[in-house]
């Protein structure tokens, strides 16, 4: 068990130390939900949506959630079919390592990320546009859940999703849209109660719609549940459905997931 810990250990130093040195990498999935919040922060930050609830407010609740796609599903959808076609799981397969230090290795890569977007977002959120963070324990608590079952859920969501590319520059021309139509679908951009009901029917099924909403119970006054379309942020049935499509995302890695190229197996 020490020595599985220290290979996992290991793992996770070197796929943070390759995640920095990947520029694109760097520049979408660390750094643009921060571009995000400066720019729509500047543009509408005095824009009041209700009950003293700014836009960057509900704003920065919304890039938090994007966060957990950026860092884990975008990320690992693009990373895991350009390793897949250079020949790096080949290698990690045909090597004594046990498989699971990779993934445990790619989950580093990506709660570090998704760590470093939560104190750049916070932080310039709260100095720059005013942004209020949560004064009770109970609220981090929520946060922290929230972060880490959507941090699980992203993840194994992105390496399924991994299967469908044959290489990162397709796997970044299919995760891009499908993570901006999310979060267009999710109250990311837009107020969630605001959207057309058939924007809103899609967004329940999938993942960013529960994880933004939840976010919103965290960083958004009580009263301002109100303005959901349940009239409530619903933090356990979010909880619910992130545990379902865990599951689902467990599944679909344990039945679809290719170490080798399919002309290779």
């Amino acid at each position: 068990m020490t020595r599985l810990f220290s290979l996992y250990l290991s793992r996770a130093k070197w796929e943070i130390r390759l995640l920095l040195r990947n520029k694109r990498a760097v520049m979408f999935s660390m750094l643009l939900p921060i571009f995000l919040l400066v720019i729509f922060g500047s543009v509408f930050n005095n824009r009041e949506l209700g009950g003293g609830v700014t836009f960057a407010q509900y704003f920065v609740a919304g890039l938090l959630a994007s966060g957990l796609l950026y860092s884990s599903f975008q990320q690992l959808a693009i990373a895991i079919p350009e390793e897949r076609s250079n020949g790096t799981l080949k290698r990690i397969v045909g090597s004594p390592m046990p498989r699971s230090v990779y993934f445990a290795g790619k989950f580093a890569a990506s709660s570090f990320i998704y760590f470093f977007q939560v104190v750049a977002l916070l932080g310039i959120g709260h100095f720059s546009y005013g942004i209020t963070l949560p004064t009770s324990p109970e609220l981090w608590l929520d946060f922290a859940w929230i972060s880490v079952l959507g941090l699980i859920v992203s993840s194994l969501l992105g390496i399924a999703f991994s299967t469908f590319a044959k290489d990162g520059q397709s796997a970044s021309a299919l995760a891009a849209p499908l993570v901006l139509f999310f979060q267009f679908t999710s109250g990311v951009y837009f107020v969630y109660a605001n959207l057309p009901r058939w924007m809103q029917d899609v967004a329940t099924i999938f993942p960013l719609k529960w994880m933004a909403q939840a976010m919103r119970g965290v960083f958004l006054p009580r009263s301002f549940a109100r303005v959901e379309v349940a009239h409530s942020f619903e933090l356990p049935k979010a909880a619910l459905i992130l545990g379902v499509w865990t599951v689902i995302g467990a599944l679909l890695c344990r039945f679809t997931f290719r170490w080798l190229p399919k002309d290779q197996d």
